[in-house]
């Protein structure tokens, strides 16, 4: 199905279900949806009534889980708001590739990670505004370039009727993998906002990167949630232990990559799983190791060394393994229901670029579906 059709039918099975009941919970808009974890996420607090993403193996994983709902696959930049049907909040988990500091962080401007103005497009060509916007990135977009790209960002937002913030949160908050994200979001200006939903100053949700460019911003919102609880489960937790290691030869290829202070942190450390990964450090290649029962952030596995490796203690020795789709998606948040066709590599490839389930999941019911309420109760 193209991109017109797609959006024709998906416009068509909204307004039939519009006729048929009105939706209990607000309409919401899933942009770059990917494998469908963040309309997984929202599912308590919003009805999700349309998604896209360009890439068909992705799409694969979203229909999977979510074989009802309306899915348009093609490239953003073909969509056209008269197609889209209204919302209350639209999400955009724009690529990240051209802000993230691994990468050449060519900007925001991008091809990559420039489609986010394809998103703005979009909105602008609606024929109404969602009343609340979020956007999803690596922390590079506040960090790279002085902050520059987030303040262009910031400003389109500005100028479309919105006042907006952004915050880091950290997946490592609730489950066992470091992965902090920014999270832009936008209300229009004409909505109410509780006082209990903003701050006149930084919190837990803003570190330093988030107050640099901040502080050069009149009209920033520093949004408030409360701060969650304690993580409730360590890597150690997740991996699977029935999984076979690499043989012998591979894993001490692997064990030989390991710098000498890690190796001595490996003997002490009385763990059963280590997870590491392969980096290059002064010209050679290291699979550098983290101690603290957390597995490094999921990436996409475009080469070998995107991939996270496990160490496993096997008695008195250590074996490798490569980290397993099925980990991934639990270190993501994702239950052990949700659905992974295609291969191993597609399914790891969409968990790790994706948005951990409880990240999001916090944000819709701490800030995102309060802010609809409040605007609904002042109407």
């Amino acid at each position: 199905m193209n991109v017109a059709a797609g959006q024709a039918a998906a416009a068509v099975l909204f307004s039939e279900k519009a006729v048929r009941a009105r939706p209990a919970k607000p309409a919401f808009l899933d942009f770059f949806a990917g494998s469908g974890l963040v309309s997984h996420a929202l599912a308590d607090w919003f009805d999700l009534v349309w998604a896209n993403d360009v890439c068909g193996k992705k799409a694969a994983v979203f229909r999977a889980n979510h074989p009802e709902k309306p899915f348009v696959l093609g490239s953003v930049a073909d969509i056209r708001g008269g197609g889209v049907p209204a919302a209350a909040l639209s999400w955009a988990s724009f690529p990240c590739q051209d802000l993230s500091l691994a990468g050449a962080a060519k900007g925001i401007r991008a091809s990559r990670s420039g489609l986010v103005w394809e998103w703005l497009r979009i909105m602008d060509g609606m024929a109404a505004k969602p009343p609340v916007v979020a956007a999803e990135n690596v922390v590079g977009l506040l960090s790279a370039h002085d902050g520059r790209h987030y303040r262009e960002l910031h400003e389109a937002l500005v100028r479309r009727g919105y006042r907006a913030g952004a915050m880091v949160l950290d997946a490592v908050r609730f489950v066992p993998q470091s992965r902090p994200r920014v999270f832009v979001v936008g209300v229009d200006t004409q909505a109410p906002i509780a006082s209990s939903l903003v701050g006149d100053g930084p919190n837990w949700l803003h570190p330093a990167a988030v107050v640099r460019v901040a502080r050069t911003m009149p009209d920033f919102v520093w949004w408030r949630m409360p701060e969650p609880r304690s993580r409730p489960s360590l890597l150690s937790d997740v991996v699977d232990r029935a999984l076979p290691c690499h043989d012998a030869a591979t894993s001490q290829k692997n064990l030989a990559l390991v710098p000498e202070a890690h190796r001595q942190r490996l003997e002490a450390c009385g763990l059963d799983f280590v997870p590491g990964y392969r980096r290059i450090r002064n010209g050679r290649q290291v699979l550098e190791l983290r101690f603290d029962d957390v597995a490094g952030c999921l990436r996409t596995p475009a080469g070998g060394s995107s991939r996270q490796l496990l160490l496993v203690r096997q008695g008195a020795q250590w074996k490798t393994r490569l980290l397993a789709a099925a980990e991934a998606a639990r270190l993501m948040g994702a239950p052990r229901r949700f659905k992974l066709p295609g291969s191993e590599t597609d399914a790891y490839r969409a968990m790790g670029d994706a948005v951990a389930v409880p990240v999001a999941a916090y944000l819709a019911k701490h800030l995102l579906s309060r802010l609809l309420a409040e605007r609904h109760e002042a109407a």
